[in-house]
């Protein structure tokens, strides 16, 4: 009698134990299942926002390229309104940049060289000039100090 009790008892904790069993598999079958949704969502939207983050960057850039064939199609005027209307086209690009995120640094002739926002291609002996000024910026850098596209290209003022 006292056998089959204990054989009752230890079906029934074998039959809870399978139940149990059973349950974390299902969860464990659940989670797996929704972190490969969550992944293929992931990849999904981020293939997204690249394709919309595109699209704005080329929105920028078109009003500069329809005014650089308006520019073409008057090649044959007088080379001041040219001149005039490649400087606006410019000033149309720098705004286009800045738009996206990446202003053009100011002109940083006459200030101590930085090497978070200056790439030094040059030095130069600078009669009257601090060692380490930027006496000539040779290519303007675009973007801020967290978010940099490329550093300005400066010549320094070296010692004598």
């Amino acid at each position: 009698m006292e056998n089959q009790r204990q054989d009752a008892a230890e079906a029934e904790n074998s039959t809870e134990l399978q139940a149990r069993v059973a349950e974390l598999e299902n969860n464990w079958r659940t989670a797996l299942a929704d972190l490969d949704n969550l992944r293929k969502r992931t990849v999904r939207d981020t293939v997204q926002v690249r394709q919309q983050e595109r699209k704005r960057a080329a929105k920028e850039l078109l009003t500069v390229l329809d005014n650089l064939d308006l520019a073409i199609g008057h090649a044959e005027a007088d080379p001041a309104t040219i001149v005039a209307g490649v400087q606006a086209v410019r000033a149309q690009a720098d705004l286009a940049m800045s738009n996206l995120g990446f202003p053009r640094h100011a002109d940083d002739q006459g200030e101590p060289f930085d090497p978070q926002v200056h790439e030094a291609v040059s030095v130069v002996p600078a009669v009257g000039v601090e060692p380490g000024t930027v006496v000539q910026v040779v290519r303007p850098g675009y973007g801020g100090a967290e978010n940099q596209l490329r550093p300005a290209a400066v010549v320094v003022a070296k010692a004598d």
